[in-house]
């Protein structure tokens, strides 16, 4: 694979969502035996189905709290990230904190290479309001102009299904097992609404008052490292438009950014500034910030909007 390829992904859940243990359970299996995903015993140390320790093992990926071994063989490993946030003294290892659930939309929706569905409906799809049926045929139709061997239609409804699972919530039937019926945590941002109960579908676009500035902090470093780490600068237009960005993931609309920027000086002690100069509004870097530091800091003084 060349160095500019881009990955993409449309499975790997094995059809779940990922649930409030999940993560957490992951984290701690890989800490005490990074080779715990390759055993057949997996089952029996996590708990769950073949499938479920499948999905979990995505999902941690996915999120970022484990990577793959630098070695290879198939081994992983805790990130700093996942440290930060899942160890038993870490900032929130039980998702008690709805900061937390901004977090890790962000790094699931910004996953291009692993969660390319959820990376390109929040990036690309526009539409107003939309069906399941709209969005797989949308997003089929891209994916026949990406490199390599077609994905299946098939593969593609599932990982939709999956996806709009992820934000809103199922309706149960008295039949539904317990364990089946649980909703994915992300549901609680209602990021993407159904009206009525209907077969249609919204996102909540707005100034999302509930992500909090140390995340959104955390989600602007995140996005300037991908998409021009050396420049100092970065246009509020990118920040607001480009795919993979705060605005388009986070669905913020452009004066909500602007607010949120207007406070960026006092925020970071003067590292970063905002200016709107000759017409251009942009982000200045002074000084380089540790995303992860930022996110400490955030959660040490509650991590919410004041």
């Amino acid at each position: 694979m060349g160095a500019t390829a881009v990955q993409h992904s449309f499975s790997g859940h094995e059809t779940f969502p990922f649930r409030y243990p999940w993560l957490k359970k992951g984290f701690d299996a890989v800490r005490e035996d990074p080779g715990v995903f390759l055993r057949d015993d997996a089952i029996t140390t996590l708990g769950v189905g073949k499938n479920m320790v499948r999905s979990i093992r995505h999902w941690c990926l996915t999120a970022g709290v484990l990577a793959e071994s630098r070695d290879g063989g198939g081994a992983l490993r805790p990130t700093d990230l996942g440290t930060l946030l899942l160890a038993d003294d870490g900032l929130d290892p039980y998702l008690e904190d709805p900061a937390t659930l901004w977090l890790l939309h962000w790094q699931i929706a910004s996953n291009r290479a692993r969660a390319t569905t959820w990376f390109w409906t929040f990036s690309h799809f526009h539409e107003p309001e939309f069906t399941r049926e709209t969005l797989s045929a949308a997003l089929y139709r891209w994916t026949q102009t990406l490199p390599g061997k077609r994905v299946a239609e098939s593969s593609l409804k599932r990982d939709v299904e999956v996806f709009l699972r992820t934000y809103v919530p199922s309706r149960h039937s008295r039949r539904d097992i317990v364990e089946d019926s649980l909703d994915c945590p992300l549901v609680e941002l209602g990021l993407i609404l159904q009206p009525g109960g209907g077969q249609a579908y919204q996102f909540r676009r707005g100034a999302q008052r509930g992500l909090p500035d140390g995340v959104f902090l955390y989600a602007v470093l995140c996005f300037w490292e991908r998409f021009s780490p050396t420049a100092e600068t970065l246009a509020l237009h990118d920040l607001a438009r480009q795919p993979g960005s705060p605005g388009r993931l986070f669905k913020i609309d452009e004066s909500s950014l602007v607010e949120r920027m207007e406070d960026v000086e006092k925020q970071t002690d003067g590292c970063l500034s905002y200016g709107e100069t000759a017409g251009l509004r942009q982000l200045y870097r002074r000084k380089r910030l540790d995303p992860n530091q930022v996110l400490a800091e955030a959660y040490a003084i509650g991590g919410r909007r004041r």
